[in-house]
């Protein structure tokens, strides 16, 4: 049976390429079949590095089932899988998130949960000696996610064997680091294509607070202003996306990677009296600015107050 490897839903370019990587090595190391499966539409991120790097965009599954062996990466909440993930036959777990609890399995797994910025990094250094039989392509795709989720070393999650496992890749690729990160940022930045609605799921996930629930969107760009020129046509879609998705509230975060701040979108009382609690922000209109605030993982969610 071939095993199915994938990560969040909304995938972003850690849970587009690891589990391209995973799959590789699974099948190519291990000699064990695997392939790699999205939750969902790439961003335009993700799909940059798909081409750049002459990968093709794994197949899109809306569930899986008690016949499926699965490997989950870059997550392990269940409310970022699918619906029938607990009876599934869960093998393994990598992953650099906090543990939020809820996922069974039938037997006793291997679970790799590390604090450094990148799935694809902890991977890395799981495959050992290994790692030095990935194609070309597989190393561009663990560069993209290790550059992507520590906005080239800008992010507070950054450790340095994030940093030290990018620029080995990068030696062995002849890439120049900055020029590289900028053509992902550039291609991260265009939204022009998506709606309101799809800018607010793009990179997004659902958390429970106090009582409530949010979907805690980012969007991490090089022209935050492009973003924020939409600010009112978004904050009309929140109340919709939120109702569909089961949550109390959307709440956006517009990164601004160059920057290195974030501004939050403020439609209503609640939303700013969660940035009024979380940040010591005082809030004078539809709009937030929280200097040095870019990480979801380790800056936002740890924050946030009702």
């Amino acid at each position: 049976m071939t095993i199915k490897v994938f990560g969040h839903k909304s995938p972003d370019t850690d849970s587009t390429g690891s589990p391209l990587i995973w799959a590789w090595y699974l099948t190519e190391v291990r000699g064990t079949p695997a392939e790699a499966c999205l939750l969902g539409e790439p961003n335009t991120e993700a799909a940059f590095m798909l081409q750049r790097w002459g990968l093709d965009k794994p197949g899109i599954i809306e569930d899986v089932s008690e016949d499926d062996s699965v490997v989950i990466v870059d997550t392990n909440n269940p409310a970022e899988l699918p619906d029938g993930i607990n009876s599934a036959d869960i093998i393994e777990i990598i992953d650099h998130h906090m543990l939020a609890g809820g996922i069974k399995t039938r037997k006793p797994i291997t679970i790799t949960v590390r604090p450094v910025a990148c799935t694809a990094t902890i991977m890395h250094d799981l495959m050992g000696e290994d790692a030095g039989r990935m194609p070309e392509n597989i190393k561009g795709a663990m560069l993209s996610c290790i550059l992507s989720d520590t906005l080239e070393f800008r992010s507070p999650t950054t450790t340095d064997r994030d940093r030290e496992v990018a620029e080995k890749i990068a030696g062995e690729l002849a890439i120049s680091i900055p020029d590289y990160a900028s053509e992902m940022f550039a291609a991260k930045s265009d939204v022009s294509t998506f709606s309101d609605a799809q800018l607010l799921r793009m990179d997004s996930k659902q958390y429970d607070i106090a009582g409530k629930s949010f979907r805690i969107s980012v969007l991490e760009t090089t022209s935050a202003g492009t973003v924020l020129a939409r600010k009112e046509s978004l904050m009309q879609a929140m109340p919709g996306v939120a109702s569909e998705d089961g949550a109390d509230q959307v709440l956006l975060f517009v990164i601004d990677i160059l920057a290195e701040e974030a501004t939050l979108l403020v439609p209503n009382e609640l939303v700013k009296q969660v940035a009024e609690k979380s940040f010591g922000a005082t809030v004078n209109g539809d709009t937030v600015t929280l200097p040095g605030v870019v990480s979801r993982k380790k800056q936002i969610i740890p924050s946030l107050k009702v």
